[in-house]
């Protein structure tokens, strides 16, 4: 499976591509979320360049509030060159929200969406409070300190242990949303529950309300390690969707600590049997519990919603 639907909002604004045709643009260019997305996949770097500039010429010398960044040029064997923003930072005052990576599978698969070490963005933007990032193939990521951050997403079929290492290692004392895409280990998700111990533990993230755990091989495991971290006593959202959740994590949860002060816990995608589902609904009757998607085991075994 994979993704096959663009954006329409992003950071609470609407999207709009700099390539429009439209003949009526905003009035103010910080109150929509800029899109580069390259209609040649093998587009040469001087035309990310070109779309690049034609975002600042619209924005305004501070640049764009939120900006997006899809198909770059070879996005299959070719990281996005983060430097384009690093050395650009001047012009990037007004940079809140950056998404690298929003392509379709049609565009390119997300475990084919090459990436690189992201820490030099979060080193360059102080200001940067939301950060998504598709792909997980050469994704890197360096402990790091960020005092505006509020929202991290990192999207793929298989997380590379260190980088979730890293975030764990970060200081990150305003994020509120965690959201990470572990994927399976055929795609490099190599990670176990051990290596999310000190986001568990939440010693490094006093501020944060939301925390998913999503499209993981491991979501039994991860279910286990959940139960008893000390982090799920003070979030409000707990999201282990997309995996292969099964009755065994599903049994872990309910035996562990109590979970009826979330708002919500997300299980969407899962393959609870329907008994194990309603009784995580009957249990739980004042948190949206969403167990919807319930999927039925192949002879091969179980599939997260996103690998490939």
């Amino acid at each position: 499976m994979g993704i096959y639907k663009k954006l329409k909002t992003f950071a609470g604004l609407p999207v709009v591509d700099v390539d429009t045709k439209k003949k009526k643009l905003p009035d103010d260019p910080s109150t929509v979320a800029w899109r580069i997305d390259l209609e040649d996949f093998e587009a040469d770097p001087e035309e990310l360049e070109a779309a690049f500039e034609k975002v600042l010429k619209r924005t305004g010398p501070a640049g764009p509030t939120a900006l997006i960044i899809g198909e770059w040029g070879s996005a299959y064997d070719t990281s996005f060159p983060y430097d384009l923003l690093v050395r650009n930072a001047s012009r990037l005052t007004a940079l809140r929200s950056l998404f690298v990576g929003e392509m379709t599978g049609e565009q390119c698969e997300i475990s084919w969406i090459h990436q690189e070490d992201i820490t030099p963005v979060l080193e360059t933007f102080p200001a940067l409070e939301r950060l998504w990032v598709r792909g997980g193939e050469g994704l890197e990521m360096k402990p790091v300190g960020h005092e505006s951050l509020r929202e991290l997403v990192l999207q793929s079929g298989g997380l590379p242990a260190e980088v979730i290492r890293a975030v764990g290692a970060s200081d990150l004392p305003h994020l509120t949303h965690l959201e990470l895409w572990l994927g399976v280990d055929e795609y490099g998700g190599d990670a176990r529950a051990d290596d999310l111990a000190p986001i568990l533990a939440g010693r490094s993230l006093p501020s944060l309300t939301y925390l998913g755990l999503r499209n993981a091989e491991i979501a039994d495991e991860l279910a286990a390690a959940v139960a008893a971290a000390p982090i799920v006593a003070r979030i409000t959202d707990l999201d282990l969707s997309m995996g292969v959740l099964g009755d065994t994590g599903a049994e872990t949860l309910l035996a562990g600590q109590p979970l009826t002060h979330l708002r919500s816990l997300k299980l969407r995608h899962h393959f609870m049997s329907k008994e194990m589902a309603q009784r995580l609904v009957d249990e739980l009757p004042g948190v949206e519990v969403d167990v919807a998607k319930r999927q039925e085991e192949e002879e091969w075994g179980r599939y997260t919603a996103v690998s490939e």
